[in-house]
């Protein structure tokens, strides 16, 4: 399952955003959403990049099978990669979220979808015919290893923007 993933440090996140509401500092405030938003980042990037050139492929076609053009009017993998969105929350719960907005998505291609291409599978009926049914295969957890990938990286930099905020209220 394709899950978002949120890099927070809680206690000190939340400490840290109390200590700036108390002192008024707006410019610190929007200096660390930037940078936090700014390590966040590379994590939408790699994953765009990820799924745009992500392999899929299928058992051949048996003699006298036919092609043609797909459905859709936007390619699987360019629509789901236009659908990875950064979050960046100062307020109520602090941190950095990088996810999936479904409401981005084309109508014909649900989040299940891409769950599924996670698996590393995709069933589908060929060319929306429901009698006719294709299985697609892919890299299996290319959400997740990716993310796992970056997770080190952005801890590492929300942890020295937190400690410079702070330096900066002391």
């Amino acid at each position: 399952m394709v899950r978002d993933i949120r890099v927070v440090g809680t206690g000190q996140l939340l400490e840290l955003q109390r200590q700036l509401r108390r002192a008024g500092h707006e410019n610190i405030r929007s200096s660390m959403q930037r940078r936090t938003r700014r390590a966040a980042e590379p994590l939408r990037n790699d994953l765009q990049d990820v799924i745009r050139n992500l392999a899929i492929t299928s058992q051949a076609r048996k003699s006298g099978g036919r092609g043609g053009p797909s459905p859709t009017t936007r390619p699987l993998r360019a629509s789901i990669a236009g659908a990875v969105r950064i979050s960046v929350r100062t307020t109520g719960n602090p941190g950095a979220r990088v996810w999936l907005d479904k409401n981005l998505l084309p109508p014909d291609i649900p989040m299940g979808v891409v769950n599924r291409l996670n698996e590393g599978r995709l069933r589908h009926p060929v060319f929306g015919n429901k009698r006719r049914w294709v299985q697609q295969n892919t890299t299996p957890q290319w959400w997740d290893k990716t993310v796992r990938a970056h997770t080190p990286r952005i801890t590492r930099e929300v942890e020295r923007v937190v400690d410079d905020v702070r330096r900066h209220l002391e």
